[in-house]
C-alpha cells in the first residue's frame, strides 16, 4: 500500500512511502500541471493539460510510461504497458477514486486526512510506477479541486 503524507503548509508537496518505507517525493509544479519525480533510483517526468484531464509519465530517456485520459470525471482511464486500467469516483461527496476489474473493486485510492492532504493507494496488481502515478494524479486533481473551491 502506498501512502502519501502533505508536508508543508501548501498542498504541492507530498512524502510517498511504500508499506512504511520512503519511496519518493512529490512536488507537482505551482503554476503548471505535473512535476518531476526521482522513484527507485530513476528519474521520471509527470506532465498534465492546462485542464488537467490529461496526464503523462515519462521516464528519463522520454519513454512514455504511463498515461491518463478523462481524469476529473466520473470514469477515466489509465493505459501503461500495453494495458487499460478503468477508475471510477466513488461519490461526489468523498474523496476516493476505486479501479474497477471485470465490473468489481479491486483497489482504491482516497483520502486519509482533509487538512494535510494524507491519502493512501491499495492497488495491488498494477507495477509500482504505475502506482505512483495514478497516486500523484489523483492527488494533484484532488488539490486543483480544492483551490478551485477556494
Amino acid at each position: 500500500m502506498l501512502q502519501a503524507k502533505g508536508i508543508g503548509f501548501w498542498r504541492s508537496r507530498y512524502e510517498l512511502t511504500a508499506d512504511g518505507q520512503p519511496l519518493a517525493t512529490w512536488r507537482s509544479r505551482l503554476w503548471r500541471t505535473g512535476g518531476p519525480l526521482d522513484l527507485a533510483g530513476r528519474r521520471y517526468e509527470v506532465g498534465g493539460n492546462l485542464w488537467g484531464t490529461r496526464y503523462t509519465m515519462t521516464d528519463e530517456s522520454g519513454v512514455l510510461v504511463a498515461s491518463a485520459d478523462r481524469v476529473g470525471r466520473k470514469r477515466w482511464t489509465v493505459m501503461a504497458g500495453g494495458r487499460s486500467y478503468q477508475f471510477q469516483r466513488a461519490s461526489m461527496w468523498r474523496s476516493e477514486e476505486r479501479l474497477i476489474t471485470n465490473e468489481q473493486t479491486a483497489g482504491t485510492v482516497r483520502r486519509t486526512s482533509v487538512w494535510r492532504g494524507d491519502a493512501v493507494a491499495d492497488l495491488p496488481d498494477l507495477p509500482l510506477p504505475v502506482q505512483v502515478f495514478v497516486l500523484v494524479v489523483v492527488l494533484t486533481m484532488w488539490d486543483a479541486q480544492a483551490a478551485n473551491a477556494g
